[in-house]
């Protein structure tokens, strides 16, 4: 397994730095060299063309995909006995999605324009609701063990007798339908796609104390709330902002006029740029914004471009560590959330 497995690492049919289509089909050239990689006599799979003259015909496809699924399928079956069995030839973060990608022909949106739409945008919007709806991607470590990333799905919704229910799922909706990886009650191993991994109904409850509370409208009672929240005794630098503003989200789904002054604030922040155009994980358009910190990492925010409602935040190392098996571009985290 580990001749294949270096075999595909060197023919690399989508490169990290391929922007066409980040974790969506492969492009021309990735399909060209990945049916060499697959059709070839084993002497000639490393000698592959550097670009394809052309864009392979629809006439054959259908075997180098259906292949492709198979190797691929063993490849994460392999990593996962692998982190259950400890082998030696294990490759870091197969799992990992990909950073998303900021497209360099869009002219970036600064903060204080979307704030502006964010305030236009919030008579008649949606309404404030308690619960969220979020898809993650987080990075799982150790000292003795390659990283994998954990995909999930969480849901929690409020009744009106203060219960409220939580449902977690393993599921990634960048490749529906295949194994996941999860490393629920500490132990790695594969789930199916959609394997409810949570499912809780808890006691009534009530509480006037941020996150429970519900979030105010005003910039500046929002932001007094967010260091509440966030148990800060001194003003929040960004960093604390953007780590406050994520633990709303996972509380509450917020209505216009909550996101018009989540906006606000954000405009505020210093050393938040931004730098153009993505499109998020579940396919949103929405425009980035990054702030490069100090601490070997980097936050990007995406913001719906008509409402400035926050549609997810990632954060990627700018750094290795080696002793993690972690390479300068991987993602640590990933929040996505969803009305």
């Amino acid at each position: 397994m580990a001749d294949e497995l270096e075999i595909l690492r060197r023919a690399d049919p989508v490169p990290p730095d391929g922007p066409r289509y980040a974790d969506g089909p492969l492009d021309p050239r990735a399909e060209h060299r990945l049916h060499l990689l697959l059709r070839e006599p084993p002497a000639r799979r490393l000698r592959l063309p550097a670009k394809s003259a052309r864009r392979p015909s629809t006439a054959g496809r259908r075997g180098p995909r259906l292949l492709w699924s198979a190797v691929a399928l063993t490849v994460v079956v392999a990593t996962a006995l692998t982190l259950l069995l400890g082998g030696p030839s294990a490759t870091p973060a197969i799992a990992a999605p990909r950073p998303l990608v900021v497209r360099t022909d869009t002219t970036p949106v600064g903060l204080a324009v979307l704030a502006a739409r964010a305030e236009n945008a919030a008579d008649g919007g949606p309404t404030l609701r308690k619960g969220t709806h979020v898809q993650t991607w987080s990075l799982g470590m150790s000292d003795d063990k390659p990283p994998i990333t954990l995909p999930l799905e969480r849901i929690v919704r409020w009744k009106a007798d203060a219960r409220h229910t939580e449902l977690v799922v393993a599921t990634d909706p960048r490749h529906p339908g295949r194994p996941v990886l999860t490393d629920e009650n500490g132990s790695p191993r594969l789930v199916d796609d959609g394997e409810v991994l949570v499912r809780r109904t808890y006691p009534p409850s009530w509480s006037d104390a941020p996150p429970e509370a519900p979030p105010p409208h005003d910039r500046a009672a929002l932001l007094a709330y967010l260091t509440e929240a966030a148990h800060e005794q001194g003003p929040l630098d960004t960093p604390r902002l953007l780590d406050a503003v994520g633990l709303l989200l996972d509380n509450w789904t917020l209505g216009a006029r909550e996101s018009a002054a989540v906006a606000g604030l954000l405009s505020e922040a210093r050393g938040l740029r931004p730098v153009g155009r993505v499109t998020d994980r579940l396919g949103r358009a929405g425009q980035a914004y990054v702030y490069d910190g100090t601490t070997g990492v980097r936050r990007m925010l995406i913001m719906s471009a008509d409402d400035g409602a926050v549609l997810g935040m990632e954060t990627t190392y700018t750094a290795p560590q080696p002793e993690y098996g972690v390479r300068t571009g991987d993602v640590m985290e990933y929040s996505a959330w969803m009305r």
